[in-house]
């Protein structure tokens, strides 16, 4: 059986009961320490993770070599998973931050499986589109947004599952590439903020 915090992840939030078994079948468990590289930019895609515990973060790089992180990966998320789809190739970079436990999903283990069950495919499109739906936001606001307004959602969209007090998942600095700045102007925000 998958990890509970796999099962709850958004590509799986329309499954059904009777679905998640059928996931157990291609899902294959991995330990994987700090520094990990488990893909690069171009790539085939071989398939794509879903996060049960620790941190992976997915980044480009310039033609300088600066790092650009465009995602933090948290317990209950998946990554990769667009690739498995359109032309193949992975994206981005994606390395693991701290020890982790993600469960790969093999590519044509996958579409196998969509292929003889059509309604589970229904129910993971839905959950593409609604992260989907946070890709235009995070545009959206590197677009629109100055930084201490990317910040405060940020941090209120991070207080929404945490209530009272919100601790940061990650670094300064992977925060403040995530948020499309740099970490002085993050900490000059956050001093900002707090007056």
């Amino acid at each position: 059986m998958l990890p509970e915090k796999v099962t709850k992840c958004h590509l799986f939030a329309g499954l059904t009961e009777t679905d998640l078994p059928l996931l157990s079948t291609v899902g294959r468990l991995r330990e994987c320490r700090r520094g990990d590289l488990l893909f690069e930019q171009g790539e085939p895609a071989a398939g794509f993770y879903a996060v049960a515990s620790g941190k992976v973060k997915i980044y480009k790089l310039s033609p300088e070599g600066k790092e650009r992180i465009l995602h933090v990966v948290l317990p209950g998320s998946t990554f990769a998973d667009a690739a498995i789809f359109d032309d193949g190739c992975y994206p981005a970079f994606a390395e693991v931050l701290e020890k982790s436990t993600l469960v790969f999903f093999p590519k044509q283990d996958f579409l196998d499986l969509l292929h003889q069950h059509s309604q589970l495919a229904i129910n993971i499109i839905g959950g593409l589109s609604r992260f989907l739906r946070q890709f235009v936001t995070q545009i959206e606001d590197l677009t629109f947004r100055d930084v201490p307004s990317r910040l405060a959602r940020y941090l209120l969209d991070l207080g929404a599952e945490q209530r009272s007090e919100v601790i940061l998942p990650f670094t300064k600095t992977q925060l403040a590439s995530n948020l499309g700045t740099v970490s002085e102007t993050l900490s000059r925000t956050f001093r900002k903020l707090s007056d």
